[in-house]
């Protein structure tokens, strides 16, 4: 992928000042509190879909990917104003002046996040314009309803009028009607109209109804590439909805609320009532952005901002390209293979053999890594749900559920079990965000099929990834478990770079047997584990202890190595220890998606450290800890990202792995990754990122790439060995 480096970002956090002015210079007098030695979590967060953006201006990527990229990055910033934006402002009302560990204040966040957010527009507007001419060349036309043919507009006034028209409702805006409600992330039109002949205007709204049953992109011949937008074919066709009315003017305006609406839970009484009045408040929750194109009128502008409750200057943007890009979906999905990356299919891992019992062969093995989406999520987890709910011998299984696709195989799989009477125990997070109205209807569905359903610990989130398999093998009861990174979520795990592992060890399924103890019921007595980490109790304090070690171990013939890899790091406790085990000398090495706190390259301080993120055609998702311990190395992998809500406030699981073939695996996993010179961005000290290769030379790999073909010669070299061992079994029976 080829990048134009980028400029010093007018959000780099608090740049660095000289090593003097920070008392730096010495190592005795380092002040970890100083303010300027963190990022900011919002601003490094906008870095981060800056990065995403680049994806769609990268011109070598398939067209169609690059609209996806567009697509995804005006998502990213639809979720950025309902979380982020909406918690500032939240914080803002109720007078909040607290600083961050970064040294500002709820308003001066916003603020500056607002100033980034500018630059933002203007690089996303340059990069739609481009792609919309790119596709116009290849064929793939956005046109304007004024521009078509007097064959087309009627063509496409009849197709509305048939299946689009009697789904909108338009509404007066004057005395006699309040202004109406307008939903979450809903495009409208403006309407001004008149009676002809008279002078007094009138308001109304229109809502575009994208997603009730209409396509944003009116396509308008059935075997071809031509579309027109659905709020042009309807401005063009007011007169149905209006008839007789002179139309003065219409103008498009979307709107985003917060999504902050958490409720106390400790103090409910029924956590399915709460979270359904959760989804109600949220519906109507306090709008924190107004878009509106640039075409709008001043007057009417400002008449919606104060509708609507917002401060115009702040809270209003002005955009020159279609508001709600996470449209642009529907163009990516359309049949056009060769303007998409080339179908990757997942290999089936080679260890799981498909006419082999599957618990036989994770017993055999003891341990097994699982690579998503290089190596396949239905052949391997999917298969193992599949076979405990339909093997006689199963007696039990035992789950979380954070996220899943509602019409997966993985419900239907536990349903089966239940009904073959397996005792069947599901841990579903009814607070995971956005996706609380599912979850809602999967516990009710498994309910109903007589599955044990819980909701987990009270003020607790359960983010861990676990499965408990009870089993009656030959020599009694035995417990098979799964620990990964990814949600159990069949479509997400093609899409998401993600580890697992399936366990066959006494102590794992005792420690697994201990977490669902305590998240089927909250009690929490000292519980005992022996292998995994779980949060909130264990995990944090033993990742401190872990870089506390590495820098009492390390020293000239053992140099200390720090190697994480994970989505976010945002904890302020592990970011310190990080920068303590720098400024000793041991070398750490971060693979961070997206938010990091930490800045590398601090004179004195952080030169040791070095912060890479990979943005790809998957989404990075893998977390995994590994800690050089004077030759002793330790690797984890699971759920947890190194943030205060993951270590404090969620209920998540960390998992060593013992297996020496495997920790090499682990090893040129996250090497690949951090030598990668395609896809791999450099964070700078003062908070911007910058291409590890503007330039990469054409056809060259990125680390994505190299381990999709490691997962095909891993598949290869097990054939291999099976045929060479089937081959020798095969001679020895001959000389017999």
């Amino acid at each position: 992928m080829s990048f134009e480096p980028d400029k010093p970002s007018s959000m780099a956090s608090l740049p660095v000042q000289p090593a003097e002015e920070h008392n730096l210079a010495h190592k005795d007098d380092i002040d970890f509190n100083n303010p300027a030695l963190f990022l900011n979590r919002e601003l490094s967060w906008l870095q981060f879909n800056n990065r995403v953006l680049h994806q769609a201006k990268n011109i070598k990527s398939p067209l169609l990917e690059r609209v996806k990229f567009l697509a995804i990055s005006g998502s990213n910033m639809d979720e950025f104003y309902m979380k982020r934006i909406g918690g500032l402002k939240q914080q803002v009302a109720a007078g909040i002046l607290e600083t961050t560990v970064d040294g500002r204040t709820p308003q001066q966040q916003i603020d500056e996040c607002l100033d980034e957010i500018q630059t933002y527009q203007a690089e996303k507007e340059r990069a739609a314009a481009t792609i919309f001419a790119d596709l116009a060349r290849a064929g793939i036309e956005i046109l304007k309803y004024g521009t078509l043919s007097a064959a087309d507009q009627e063509k496409v006034r009849d197709y509305f009028y048939d299946n689009i028209f009697p789904l909108i409702t338009p509404q007066s805006v004057d005395p006699a009607h309040p202004f109406p409600f307008i939903s979450n992330l809903s495009l409208n039109l403006l309407v001004t109209l008149r009676y002809p002949g008279e002078q007094e205007v009138s308001l109304a709204r229109v809502k575009v109804p994208v997603g009730a049953g209409a396509n944003r992109f009116q396509q308008i011949d059935k075997d071809g590439y031509r579309f027109v937008l659905l709020e042009d074919v309807m401005e063009n066709n007011l007169d149905l909805l209006f008839p007789g009315m002179e139309i003065l003017s219409c103008e498009l305006f979307r709107v985003t609320r917060n999504a902050n609406t958490s409720k106390d839970e400790e103090h409910a009484d029924d956590l399915l009532e709460l979270i359904e009045t959760t989804l109600q408040y949220r519906r109507v929750a306090p709008i924190v952005r107004l878009q509106v194109t640039s075409n709008i009128s001043p007057v009417h502008r400002g008449r919606l901002a104060s509708e609507l409750g917002l401060d115009e200057d702040k809270d209003v943007s002005v955009t020159r390209c279609m508001p709600g890009l996470r449209d642009l979906w529907e163009i990516y999905h359309l049949e056009l293979p060769e303007h998409k990356e080339t179908v990757h299919y997942p290999i089936d891992h080679p260890l799981l053999v498909k006419e082999r019992n599957i618990f036989h062969t994770i017993r055999d093995h003891r341990e097994i890594l699982l690579q998503h989406p290089y190596e396949s999520f239905t052949t391997s987890v999917g298969r193992f749900l599949y076979e405990a709910a339909t093997d006689p011998k199963v007696r039990g299984i035992k789950m979380t559920l954070y996220r899943t696709d509602p019409d997966s195989e993985i419900i239907s799989y536990l349903i089966r079990a239940a009904r073959n009477g397996k005792q069947v125990a599901v841990v579903v997070e009814l607070k995971a965000s956005f996706d609380e109205q599912s979850n809602l209807k999967l516990a009710t569905k498994m309910e109903e099929a007589g599955i044990h359903v819980t909701y987990g610990v009270v003020g607790l989130k359960t983010h861990a990834k676990v499965i408990l398999v009870i089993r009656q093998d030959y020599k009694g009861l035995r417990r098979y478990v799964h620990v990964g990174t990814g949600n159990y979520h069949p479509v997400t795990a093609r899409l998401y770079s993600d580890l697992g592992m399936f366990f066959y060890n006494k102590d794992v399924g005792r420690d697994a047997t201990e977490l669902f103890n305590y998240l089927t019921t909250g009690f929490t007595p000292k519980r005992n584990y022996s292998k995994l980490l779980p949060a909130p109790k264990i995990l944090k304090k033993s990742l401190l202890e872990k870089i506390e070690r590495e820098i009492s171990c390390h020293s000239k013939e053992l140099p200390g190595l720090i190697r994480f890899k994970m989505n976010a790091l945002e904890d302020v406790d592990i970011a310190k220890a990080l920068y303590r085990a720098a400024h000793s000398g041991v070398k750490v090495e971060l693979l961070v998606r997206d938010s990091c706190r930490v800045r590398p390259g601090i004179p004195n301080l952080s030169e040791n450290i070095r912060v890479v993120s990979i943005v790809g055609r998957f989404l990075e998702h893998a977390r995994i800890y590994y800690f050089h311990n004077a030759g002793n190395e330790e690797f984890f992998i699971g759920s947890a990202d190194a943030m205060k809500r993951n270590l404090e406030f969620r209920v998540e699981a960390l998992i060593p792995v013992g297996n020496d073939t495997l920790r090499n695996q682990l090893r040129e996993f996250m090497e690949l990754q951090l030598n990668d010179k395609v896809s791999a961005w450099d964070l700078q000290t003062d908070g911007s990122y910058l291409p590890v290769n503007p330039n990469p030379r054409k056809g060259a790999e990125g680390c994505q790439e190299k381990l999709i073909k490691l997962a095909d010669k891993r598949q290869h070299e097990v054939q291999r060995l099976r045929k060479r061992k089937s081959r020798q079994a095969g001679e020895r029976k001959l000389k017999k």
